[in-house]
């Protein structure tokens, strides 16, 4: 799979999203090292802390699916008119589970794209021993 289907999967895993009071919908996918995807969705919750982003829902379901993430796409609106990347709870996760080399696709809803990878997004991140 390339680079530009992952965000198709993301694009659709948008549609998906549950975001009744920020109205901020985005989506994840995730390409896993035996080469299936598995996608996230923003899902909120009254409660805020209880709210869980697109990117850890899609990277949470790679550890049950029994691979390893290789990249990471997410589709979502601008934030301060710049193209959204993954919040740095979401780069520790894929740090931990695929680690710094895992590509991060970042999408717009308007079709910008920007790639970078998750040890240049997060340098310093706790990493396993």
């Amino acid at each position: 799979m390339d680079l530009d289907q992952l965000v198709v999967a993301a694009t659709e895993a948008r549609t998906r999203a549950y975001a009744p009071y920020s109205r901020f919908r985005m989506g994840a996918a995730v390409l896993m090292s035996n080469d299936n995807v598995v996608t996230g969705t923003l899902v909120e919750n009254v409660s805020l802390g209880l709210a869980m982003c697109a990117e850890r829902v899609a990277l949470f379901a790679t550890v049950d699916a029994g691979s390893q993430p290789v990249a990471l796409a997410v589709v979502s609106p601008r934030t301060d008119g710049t193209v959204t990347y993954p919040c740095g709870a979401c780069l520790q996760v894929a740090l931990e589970l695929g680690g710094p080399e895992i590509v991060v696709v970042a999408a717009t809803t308007d079709g910008v794209i920007e790639h970078s990878t998750v040890g240049e997004l997060l340098p310093h991140g706790p990493r396993k021993a």
